[in-house]
């Protein structure tokens, strides 16, 4: 089973030189709290809406004037969609990020993980094994 049996496949993306005002309105009107930076289907940056925050409203920055890449986290951490639940699991625990684009073997974005999905998921499985265990 691969990492995209966990993952989602629809991914709200932008290139590089996009303007945050524009972000901001596409996360909000997709209720997303990220995006992925694309170059030619590869992702170069993550853009969250806490980056916007503290890169762009608290440094009195102007959204409509600075493009993404100058506030994106650049080079993001990506995971391999062949890869197993456990192995995504073991790449990504200590590293303090929750969003991680899933690429193809050319480093084409098809999908992203979340760490909030796999919680989820997980609640839901142990919360199946309780009713098990309590004879449901």
């Amino acid at each position: 089973m691969g990492l995209m049996e966990f993952a989602r496949a629809e991914v709200i993306t932008l290139p590089p030189g996009a303007m945050v005002a524009d972000a901001a309105e596409l996360m909000a009107g997709m209720g997303v709290g990220s995006i992925v930076i694309v170059e030619e289907l590869r992702p170069v940056g993550i853009l969250t809406d806490r980056d916007i925050v503290v890169r762009v409203v608290k440094q009195g920055l102007d959204p409509a004037q600075t493009p993404v890449f100058r506030v994106m986290t650049p080079d993001p951490l990506v995971l391999a969609e062949e890869m197993s639940l456990f192995e995504a699991l073991e790449e990504v625990k200590h590293k303090g990020v929750r969003r991680y684009p899933i690429v193809d073997y050319e480093g084409n974005l098809v999908g992203i993980f979340t760490l909030d999905d796999v919680l989820q998921l997980l609640g839901l499985e142990m919360a199946a094994i309780a009713r098990v265990v309590e004879g449901r």
